[in-house]
């Protein structure tokens, strides 16, 4: 079902039907397809794929996913102009490299510093010399077979973590690996060397992603005493080399020139003076999700490590840009009201507020403001996309729902309500995932409330404005 403007907002009912997307609605101009199929969006293809599989993403989506929004939804016909793509959110860049990638401009807003700076590389793959990358590999590896000179260990300003966050061998190990890198003058393959590190600093830590990050130990796991980190390292270095050279390969085989990429770090609300007024083609992204609330502190370790922060206080002022804020963060707040009118999110909003009262910030008020900060912020960002979209141009949004105090929060359904008030044309919403993994607070006995009969799925919304 879908969503017209001047219609009245009812809730959405989910089509039955997916992949498959209504023509009349969703069809770009030219297309001889009577129906849109898009494929799965889930991030697991893109480990194996060449330049996508740099970095272990948590959140995310398929290159080939992004790949088929490109085909359906950007016009062939465009005149001699090059397309704009965006992604608001944009993580590790899955959506800019495959736009960049297909001769497409590309754009996107990021608040992580960390991946970011994996957007960046990402984007200079192809202009980026493999040769000088393994050149440096086997540099550093000549330097971190020489006997140490016993230099002090390298340890971030600020850092904290439970347990020691690497035993003391793969310390110093670390040190000599940074006190290499940082003497690279080439500010675009030390980008590379610390990207390498980022991406893999974690296999040989004391901590474990299950997803969400957290000690080995607390994962049934052993310490790790030792590890052979030049090796490691060695290894997505000249992953990173052998897939900068493929890529490269395939515009010289096809005489084709790729797209230009840009990242901003910054909030995407914010963005209007980077981005122009109506003049992105398609947006493709998939926002923090509602059950996301660790999206910043999974990458708190490697923030730390490659100086993107030196103090908790800088980890809260990215936590406070992030979309929907954090329950901490809100929690011990006034009561949040939702700034824009939608009845049944308040009704939503109400039946939290009554769940366990007696823990105040710390039951069903306390994710009632969680709640309402999030979908103000994603009121926000609908209607900053709406200013920023050519007329006739598509949003693409990857999202699930969510379970909070036993409560389901429908959040596709949501968005789409939100985004016609907003002035989009149309707005259809697809389940493309009934059952996926969620976080504690669904599990946790403790924030899950009443037992809730509900299961963590995931949806696409489409929108047209």
């Amino acid at each position: 079902m879908a969503l017209s403007a001047g219609k009245a907002i009812a809730p959405l009912q989910q089509a039955t039907l997916f992949p498959l997307f209504d023509k009349a609605l969703y069809a770009s101009e030219g297309s001889e397809k009577d129906q849109i199929s898009l494929r799965n969006p889930a991030f697991t293809e893109n480990k194996s794929l060449p330049v996508h599989r740099w970095v272990p993403w948590i959140a995310g989506f398929s290159a080939g996913f992004i790949s088929d929004c490109l085909a359906c939804f950007i016009p062939s016909r465009f005149n001699g102009k090059t397309p704009l793509v965006l992604d608001p959110f944009a993580g590790v860049g899955t959506t800019l490299v495959e736009a960049v990638s297909q001769g497409f401009d590309a754009v996107g807003c990021e608040i992580n510093p960390y991946a970011a700076l994996a957007c960046r590389v990402k984007l200079n793959a192809s202009r980026l010399d493999s040769g000088e990358v393994l050149r440096h590999c086997e540099a550093y590896l000549q330097h971190a077979r020489k006997p140490s000179s016993g230099g002090p260990n390298r340890i971030p300003k600020g850092f904290r973590s439970r347990i020691e966050f690497f035993s003391p061998k793969v310390q110093r190990q670390v040190s000599r690996y940074f006190q290499f890198f940082s003497a690279i003058e080439q500010a675009e393959i030390a980008d590379v060397f610390r990207l390498a590190f980022g991406a893999v600093m974690v296999s040989f830590s004391n901590y474990t992603y299950e997803p969400s990050l957290g000690t080995r130990p607390g994962a049934g796991k052993p310490l790790i005493e030792d590890a052979d980190v030049p090796t490691v390292i060695a290894a997505k270095l000249r992953q990173i080399a052998a897939d900068i050279q493929a890529f490269r390969s395939s515009f010289l085989e096809s005489e084709a020139e790729p797209g230009c990429g840009t990242i901003h770090v910054r909030n995407f609300m914010d963005s209007e003076g980077q981005i122009g007024r109506e003049s992105v083609d398609l947006m493709v992204t998939s926002p923090p999700y509602l059950n996301n609330y660790h999206y910043i502190r999974n990458t708190r370790p490697q923030l730390f490590w490659l100086s993107f922060v030196d103090s908790s206080q800088d980890l809260k002022e990215i936590e406070d840009a992030n979309l929907g804020k954090y329950w901490q963060t809100v929690r011990d707040k006034d009561p949040i009201e939702l700034q824009f009118n939608h009845s049944e999110l308040t009704a939503v909003l109400d039946r939290l507020r009554q769940i366990r009262i007696e823990k105040k910030a710390y039951g069903g008020p306390g994710w009632a403001n969680y709640v309402a900060t999030y979908f103000n912020d994603s009121h926000r960002f609908l209607s900053t996309l709406h200013r920023l979209l050519r007329p006739g141009s598509f949003g693409v949004i990857v999202v699930g729902n969510s379970i909070i105090q036993g409560q389901e929060i429908k959040v596709a359904d949501f968005l789409a309500e939100i985004a016609v008030a907003q002035g989009f044309r149309q707005a259809q919403v697809e389940c493309v995932r009934s059952k996926r993994v969620g976080n504690s607070i669904t599990t946790s006995a403790i924030r899950k409330g009443k037992r809730s009969k509900a299961v963590l799925s995931e949806s696409i919304v489409i929108l047209k404005k």
